[in-house]
């Protein structure tokens, strides 16, 4: 079965990402020090590799395979510590020799953002629509894996979520209304 050149050029890419991204957090996970962020690193390899044998396997047999389902791990919104709180001054370091946690976490974070929206332009170049279902499964998992690491370092003050006023975002949002609460019928903007 023939790829298109976008496809299988962005194919391409997101399974060098998806390699790269296996041996970064191969890494960091015996670098960690917080066995819960271990933990969830080691998760988030196991998805990644299952990702990438299921695109792997897939372009090389065309035929598909049962998608993997994203690890959901869902939160209240109660559980997000909202506002700064004394966030202290951060600068590029030189010479690192190995990361604490807390670089870990954000670069995992950061590569988990990345991938999701790589996963999301290739998928939006696919034609097979296997293939383009794959990538849209793997922007959907990186996603939620990015959540779940923001939240683990939400939890220990490492990603601090700045505020608005309660007034000043309401006033913002509170400006869109649904649509049949207007003062007359909404007209399409050609005819």
């Amino acid at each position: 079965m023939p790829y298109g050149a976008h496809e299988a050029m962005e194919t391409h890419e997101i399974l060098n990402e998806t390699r790269s991204q296996i041996e970064h957090f191969s890494f960091y996970a015996r670098q960690c020090q917080d066995q819960s962020l271990k933990q969830m690193i080691e998760r988030h390899i196991q998805s990644a590799v299952a990702a990438y044998n299921e695109m792997v396997n897939y372009t090389h047999t065309y035929k598909a395979a049962t998608p993997h389902q994203p690890d959901m791990r869902l939160a209240q919104p109660q559980q997000i510590a909202y506002g700064l709180r004394q966030p202290a001054p951060v600068s590029p370091q030189t010479g690192v020799t190995s990361f604490n946690d807390q670089q870990i976490a954000g670069a995992v974070l950061s590569a988990h953002k990345n991938s999701a929206r790589n996963h999301m332009q290739a998928a939006l170049e696919c034609a097979d629509p296997n293939l383009r279902q794959m990538m849209v499964n793997g922007a959907v998992t990186c996603a939620q894996h990015a959540y779940e690491t923001f939240l683990f370092m939400n939890q220990k003050g490492w990603y601090q979520v700045p505020t608005l006023l309660d007034k000043t975002a309401q006033t913002l949002l509170h400006t869109y209304q649904p649509i049949g609460q207007q003062a007359g019928p909404v007209q399409p903007a050609y005819q």
